[in-house]
């Protein structure tokens, strides 16, 4: 499957107008420091626009404490350009674009907080946050609360599917190793987000390569992991195709990285709500569905240019 997966508990491509965020996708979100149920880093409150909270189509559906708090904390890693990133201390990208047209359905607003992303399905478990928008992938380990191993270690999540996307490899500029392929890393080193299903990637590879070994470097940030490629200490990092082709795209002015491969493993981002919040769930499904049928879910998806990662109608839990 695709897009990040947990970190630090176990259970998710990521345009001159955003040059300035190419910094961060290599380097600049080390401001990221915490794990486990920390999400202080930067926060941003999506605007439910002219849609009062009386007048909203769907405020009457949303649990009676979040209608009376006219809030719903979201949880992110903002570190994930262009689906949610860092921009002037604001969190910006498809993911908070989305959040805003849902508020507009929902009458509330959707307020962003930033933190690492392995302590973001702790942070719904805890009540810190009540959704997690940040590009995760809805995946049964992640529905059912279990580890690597297949053992029970939380209550699970809910997913309510809003993305669709496949992984690539992301190398430095030239493929000077002629990385090609998964296979192509046997006898070599390899950066990663830590906790992310892109890490699981490399581990099956790691068996598949046998004595040949592949060597793993796991990072809190994705920025950290594609320092290391840049500056040679690793041939590859493994994203979602969009977040590596914005990275190529952008991080030294197309001169750091390339993508290589074909897309692969493509799979559904998950909004994640607490399996106990069916309400929430039921609410944030509807909402995603009235802004695909108005075209204000396109028009997002657009401006990001990542239309080809739509999804025709909202799903719960339908990944695998």
């Amino acid at each position: 499957m695709t897009a990040r997966s947990t970190r630090c508990t176990t259970a998710k491509t990521r345009t001159s107008r955003l040059a300035a965020v190419a910094a961060i996708a290599v380097a600049g979100s080390m401001l990221l420091t915490a794990c486990g149920d920390q999400t202080e880093s930067a926060s941003t409150p999506s605007d439910t626009g002219s849609a009062s909270a009386g007048k909203a189509p769907l405020f009457s559906k949303l649990p009676a404490d979040i209608q009376k708090a006219g809030v719903i904390k979201v949880g992110t890693d903002a570190s994930y350009a262009p689906m949610e990133f860092t921009e002037g201390g604001k969190i910006v990208g498809v993911d908070p674009d989305l959040g805003e047209a849902l508020s507009k359905q929902l009458g509330v607003k959707l307020e962003f907080v930033s933190g690492t992303f392995d302590g973001l399905i702790t942070s719904i478990y805890s009540g810190r946050q009540q959704l997690i928008m940040s590009s995760m992938t809805d995946n049964k380990k992640r529905q059912e609360g279990l580890d690597d191993n297949g053992k029970k270690i939380g209550k699970g999540i809910d997913f309510v599917d809003y993305f669709s996307s496949g992984v690539s490899l992301l190398v430095k500029k030239g493929n000077p190793q002629g990385v090609n392929s998964l296979d192509d890393l046997c006898g070599k080193t390899v950066a990663v987000q830590r906790g992310t299903i892109y890490e699981d990637t490399f581990k099956a590879q790691a068996v598949k390569c046998g004595d040949k070994k592949l060597t793993i470097q796991a990072f809190d940030t994705d920025a950290e992991a594609q320092t290391r490629v840049k500056a040679g200490g690793a041939v590859a990092d493994l994203n979602d195709y969009p977040v590596a082709a914005y990275i190529a795209k952008t991080s030294g002015g197309g001169n750091d990285f390339e993508v290589v491969g074909s897309q692969s493993d493509v799979g559904l981002f998950g909004i994640g709500v607490s399996k106990e919040n069916t309400q929430l769930r039921d609410a944030v499904k509807e909402a995603l569905d009235a802004i695909i049928k108005d075209g204000s879910y396109a028009e997002v998806l657009k401006k990001w240019d990542v239309e080809d990662s739509a999804v025709k109608s909202a799903t719960i839990n339908a990944g695998k």
